[in-house]
Order: C-alpha cells, then sequence, then structure tokens
C-alpha cells in the first residue's frame, strides 16, 4: 500500500482550512491529518501528529507565520510550504520565509478565495508533493557589511587581485542562471560573491507576477553587484543582475553591440512563464561562446535541452550537485542531456566561475 503524505494545514481562515483539506484529501497520496488555527495549536499538533509537510499561512493571530517558521526551523525543521497573499507586503514577507527554510510558497489570491484556491488546487499539491521529497538544509546567513565598512565577501575579495582583468571581459562575456525550487537562497549564494566589475548576468527563476520585484530588491541590498527585475528594451549592462519578471518571458537580444532585454506576454514554456528553456535559447543564439552557464535547484527539466545548446554553441556550464539541491530535477536532466562542463556543490559554483574568469582575463593580458 502506498504511503501518502501526510499534510498539517495552519490558516487562521476556517475557509481556507477546509478548501486545503478538501483539496489534499482527494489526491490519491496525500491526506490531511490536521488544521489549526494558529501556530501555538499547530505546536501541539506537530508534536501529536508528526506531519510530512506543513502549509503555513503568514497572517495569523496569537504568532505569525514567519515568527513561527524561524522557530520551527531552529527547533524541529520540516518541509513548509508557505500561503501568501499577493501583495507588495506579502512578497517581502515571503522572500523572508524563504530565506528562513521554507521549501515553497503559494500566491493566495487576495480577491475571490474559494474559486481562486480551487484555480491554484494542482500547483499547490504540487509543491507539497516537492516539498515532501525536498532536501533540507540550514538557512544561508545573509553575506551583511556594516555600516561604512568595505568589506566584501570572501570569494568576491579574492577576485580582487584579478579584478581588473574581469572587468577587460565583463562587455563581451554573461553569466546565466535557472532555477526553480530552493532557488531563491541558492541564487542569492551566487550573487553575493560577484564583484562589482562582473560580467553581466540574467537570471530566470520560476516566480509569479508580483514576487519578483521585492526579491531582486532583497538581493540588491546584499550584492556588489546591481541587481534589478528585468525590463523590456533595457540594455544588459556589466555589473548588473537581471531577474525575470514573474509572469513575463525573459530573453536575450541584440542591439549593435550590445545586448538588450527582451520582456514579453508570450506563452508558457515547458509550463513556465518566465521558463529557462526561453533565456538559455536565447543565450545560445545571441551570446555563444561567452556566455557561463548556470543551472541551480528545481523540479523538472525546465532549462536543459537549452542549456545542452548554450553548451553546443561554446559555453561553459556549471551545474549544481545533487548533495546541495533542495530539488535535484533541474540539475540531473541537464547532466543527463549532456550541458554540465562542471557538477559542483552550491558554495563552490562562484569560486569556479571567478577563477574561470580570471584564468581568462590572464589570457586576454598575454594578448594584449
Amino acid at each position: 500500500m502506498m504511503k501518502k503524505i501526510r499534510v498539517l494545514v495552519v490558516d487562521d481562515s476556517a475557509l481556507v482550512r477546509s478548501l486545503l483539506t478538501e483539496i489534499i484529501n482527494r489526491q490519491p497520496d496525500m491526506e490531511c491529518i490536521g488544521a489549526a488555527n494558529d501556530p501555538l495549536i499547530a505546536r501541539e499538533m506537530i508534536r501529536d501528529l508528526d506531519p510530512d509537510v506543513i502549509t503555513l499561512d503568514v497572517e495569523m493571530p496569537r504568532m505569525d507565520g514567519i515568527d513561527f517558521l524561524g522557530r520551527l526551523m531552529r527547533l524541529r525543521p520540516m518541509p513548509v510550504v508557505m500561503i501568501s497573499t499577493m501583495t507588495a507586503q506579502g512578497a517581502e514577507v515571503t522572500m523572508r520565509a524563504l530565506e528562513l527554510g521554507a521549501v515553497d510558497f503559494v500566491a493566495k489570491p487576495r480577491i475571490g478565495l474559494a474559486s481562486g484556491l480551487r484555480e491554484l488546487a494542482s500547483e499547490i499539491v504540487d509543491k507539497v508533493r516537492v516539498a515532501a521529497v525536498a532536501k533540507f538544509r540550514r538557512p544561508l546567513l545573509p553575506v551583511l557589511t556594516p555600516p561604512g565598512s568595505t568589506a566584501v565577501p570572501a570569494a568576491a575579495s579574492a577576485a580582487r587581485s584579478t579584478n581588473s582583468l574581469i572587468g577587460r571581459l565583463s562587455t563581451e562575456k554573461m553569466i546565466c542562471i535557472g532555477a526553480s525550487t530552493g532557488g531563491t537562497e541558492a541564487i542569492k549564494e551566487i550573487l553575493v560573491h560577484m564583484p562589482a566589475d562582473s560580467p553581466a548576468i540574467v537570471i530566470t527563476q520560476h516566480m509569479p507576477p508580483g514576487f519578483t520585484t521585492s526579491f531582486a530588491a532583497r538581493l540588491n541590498s546584499l550584492c556588489q553587484i546591481t541587481v534589478k527585475e528585468a525590463a523590456h528594451g533595457e540594455r544588459i549592462l556589466p555589473g548588473h543582475a537581471y531577474i525575470a519578471p514573474g509572469g513575463k518571458q525573459f530573453r536575450i537580444n541584440r542591439s549593435g553591440a550590445n545586448y538588450v532585454a527582451v520582456v514579453e506576454d508570450a506563452e508558457p514554456v515547458n509550463r513556465h512563464r518566465p521558463s529557462v528553456e526561453v533565456l538559455f535559447l536565447s543565450c545560445a543564439e545571441m551570446v555563444g561562446r561567452n556566455a557561463y552557464g548556470i543551472m541551480l535547484t528545481g523540479m523538472g527539466n525546465d532549462g536543459a535541452r537549452a542549456m545542452r545548446e548554450m553548451h553546443d554553441k561554446g559555453s561553459y556550464n556549471y551545474v549544481q550537485d545533487e548533495a546541495s539541491c533542495v530539488v535535484f530535477g533541474m540539475p540531473r536532466e541537464a547532466i543527463a542531456h549532456g550541458a554540465a562542463d562542471e557538477v559542483l556543490p552550491l558554495d563552490k559554483i562562484a569560486p569556479a566561475l571567478l577563477a574561470k574568469l580570471g584564468a581568462s582575463g590572464d589570457r586576454l593580458h598575454n594578448r594584449i
């Protein structure tokens, strides 16, 4: 007999608790074993019922979901899928939840709650399934610089001896990153180590509308490079990272000697909008051998075929290894497609990339 995924629902809305219970119990491979209307009740139910996955609301009485999540991850880490209202404030809180260790989130509609949640049923149960098999990680600490300090992350500091060489390359080279489940923290781990004169970085992280603005702003506050949401028609510049807006497709084009961003309302690809496939195919075509590809943690196979296309056009590609992934789906598929030049733990990717850029700078210097 198949072992079912045992889910605990935590939400202060009786309607939401009822709807989520119904959605979960309709699945042959999962069951809702309980529903709590606040975190203090949830704490007792976790102790008594030992669920496999928790769905967790943010705004609740007696203790909000973020405080509860922080305590849970310190004392009894377990898979959590956040239920977050699609507002600017909700997006900021959701980013904090992912930093604390939540596996993923679902954007709860503000109006038409009952019909909206039913429309999201397949997304909810898919994310619960992923959470049930996801690997746990200790939350990564942000790299913070004290006010007035000139300290920089260690890997970026190590790159300073070659930064002038990297700078010479930065208008030619481009770093292309794809990620999904677990990717927000993985992307941060890469970007905080990139020096201010890094080549341009373009990123597709699977994320719905309304959340990528907050994601970009949070990263921008931690990084030496400028991190922003990509805007249609803007020039892609060195020292900048551009994140695909949620609900849009993002690809690279050329205008003369410059790279430019194309952000459009195109159809989903591999069920995703934004899709890693779209970005990576454009990098293969427009950037070719001047590209560096990075495939990070995520469910499914989005971008694997396109990353092989990048490889065939001369890019050098890094793929996150299984041990450091929250979910190994997208990296596994990239490896299976023959797209990887190196398979590395997450914390080794940025140093390896910086060393590669430095070596390229040395070769350029020797030709001058």
